[in-house]
């Protein structure tokens, strides 16, 4: 049966009003509700370096990553050893950028054109860059990881890389590796560290010389046997791009190729300088590191493209181990210690290596 309105006019208003004076109500209430549950909600847990690994490590697209730290909120570490740590684990220089951008974030005026270089790679993290190192084979560019070589200790002087590679102590502190809380433990009480013994805990970092000085063989040298990036060509062309790396003058370095000796099946040597037993404790400047280097270099072609950007051509190399490396260009240029025992600044690019293997195989 069809509905009828038997109510009267005044009854009718008076029926609109109260039904709106509810349907208000109703609206507040919900509304209170919703702004209750979003104030309940907890806010999104900021991204570390672990959380972007782990994606790294799922072989989850590069744009993806780069997405998610741009899009949440991050606490990131983006310290050079942090960022040494994160690209030889897998991230690219792209996610290594948006970390950085996301903890140099820029707000105000300024923030749409800061967000757009970082976006494009271009002024706003430059000075973060780290150095970057590809292989000009085929028609896609090969980015190499960056590696930091290990610094051990030993009283026999560098005579040559085949004594170097003998040398029990030598092999046996890159096997066990660094203790970098022990290296900078050593860096703030600036005391000398001494290197005569090695602890199978993994500290090469052995004794404190409090009273006394001696000068000992520092040796640098890449853990493993051999380098995972093997080659099947002979005359590898690469190209290298420092010019923005931190706190670092470009001009002052220039890469080289330098073969690599394998020492016991543990590592491989890249080179040995003396220096006081205290020399990876001191903060100040006055370590000639280069000045009496052992290496065996390579001769190369290098063109200069621009101030720490260049592109290399090797010549016809033998099988064997070699590395990229970046090396003063003055022999007398001087290190601090502390920055080439934690690798930072200088030290870093001293430190620095792009391993590579020629294959019996290669042409």
């Amino acid at each position: 049966m069809p509905w009828k309105n038997t109510c009267t006019a005044g009854e009718g208003a008076e029926d609109m009003i109260r039904r709106s004076q509810m349907c208000l109500t109703a609206m507040v209430a919900c509304l209170a509700l919703t702004a209750a549950s979003v104030a309940g909600q907890k806010s999104p847990k900021p991204l570390t370096n672990d959380d972007v690994l782990a994606m790294v490590n799922k072989k989850m697209p590069e744009s993806v990553i780069v997405s998610a730290i741009k899009s949440t909120p991050g606490e990131y570490d983006t310290s050079t050893n942090e960022l040494i740590r994160l690209n030889s684990a897998g991230a690219t220089e792209v996610e290594l950028n948006a970390m950085i951008g996301a903890t140099h974030k820029v707000t105000g005026p300024n923030a749409e054109s800061a967000s757009s270089a970082i976006a494009n790679d271009t002024e706003a993290p430059s000075k973060s860059h780290m150095p970057r190192v590809q292989l000009l084979q085929g028609n896609i560019p090969q980015d190499l990881k960056l590696e930091k070589t290990q610094l051990a200790q030993t009283k026999n002087k560098p005579s040559s890389m085949k004594n170097l590679a003998a040398d029990s102590v030598v092999t046996q502190a890159m096997q066990a590796g660094i203790n970098t809380a022990s290296w900078d433990m050593a860096t703030h009480i600036n005391s000398a560290v001494g290197g005569s013994t090695v602890q199978t805990a993994g500290s090469i970092v052995s004794g404190m010389l409090a009273h006394r000085t001696p000068t000992v063989t520092y040796v640098w040298g890449v853990p493993g046997p051999a380098s995972s990036n093997v080659l099947h060509t002979v005359t590898p062309t690469f190209s290298v791009d420092y010019a923005h790396a931190a706190g670092v003058t470009p001009e002052d370095f220039e890469p080289m190729v330098v073969k690599l000796t394998p020492a016991q099946n543990t590592c491989r040597i890249v080179g040995a300088a003396q220096g006081r037993a205290d020399a990876g404790a001191s903060p100040a400047a006055d370590w000639q590191v280069y000045s009496h280097y052992l290496e065996e270099p390579v001769t190369i072609t290098p063109q200069k493209l621009g101030p720490g950007k260049y592109k290399i051509t090797t010549p016809e190399l033998a099988p064997g181990e070699y590395g990229l490396v970046l090396r003063p260009i003055s022999k007398t240029k001087k290190f601090a210690g502390g920055d080439v025992a934690r690798a930072q600044g200088d030290g870093l690019m001293f430190d620095a290596i792009w391993t590579f293997q020629i294959s019996d195989e290669a042409q």
